[in-house]
């Protein structure tokens, strides 16, 4: 990845998105040692961390991991999972944050050279053209070694460099940590 020390940058990270690749190519994210490689990098203005929270649950097992990120250098930026039944009659759970993710990148473009994105949506193609418009630079970070690539084309296409996680979790990674099952 090129990141220039003099530039100024700020991560994004589609909290879903990153979920499902890490665990498609079998790690956790350390998000300590995550801060500290982009940091050691160039400057960082922010780490933002977009996520759905489902609120009527007893317990969220990603209520921990947020609020880690809250007191260890992340802004988290959440909102109610949206629950509905489909056609078919199953419950389905919506909780998309990319509209949020767009509008605090656009929002604080002036301040930033650098857009790390931590997505493979193809649905922030159009956002990553508009930053450039703007003069600003934009990694992807996804993955490109799973069976099924989990990074839209148009997106890697359309970003300025592209980070593979499965190369980043060299850094940043650690192995997953198995659970036991519950019977």
């Amino acid at each position: 990845m090129t990141v220039d020390p003099r530039e100024k940058i700020a991560l994004f990270i589609d909290g879903a998105n990153l979920y499902a690749t890490s665990k498609a190519i079998g790690i956790d994210i350390d998000y300590r040692k995550l801060l500290t490689e982009f940091g050691s990098k160039a400057y960082m203005l922010r780490a933002n961390y977009y996520t759905a929270l489902v609120e009527d649950q007893e317990y969220s097992s990603i209520r921990p991991l947020i609020d880690w990120l809250d007191y260890n250098g992340y802004t988290v930026v959440t909102k109610p999972a949206k629950e509905f039944t489909d056609a078919l009659g199953r419950r389905k759970i919506k909780g998309n944050m990319d509209i949020e993710l767009c509008v605090d990148a656009l929002e604080l473009s002036p301040f930033f050279d650098h857009l790390i994105l931590f997505s493979g949506d193809g649905d922030f193609t159009a956002l990553v053209a508009a930053l450039q418009r703007k003069g600003k630079r934009v990694t992807v970070v996804s993955t490109l070694t799973t069976s099924t690539p989990m990074i839209s084309d148009d997106l890697r296409r359309q970003a300025d460099f592209f980070l593979d996680v499965a190369d980043l979790a060299k850094t940043v990674g650690r192995p997953q940590v198995q659970r036991p099952v519950e019977v």
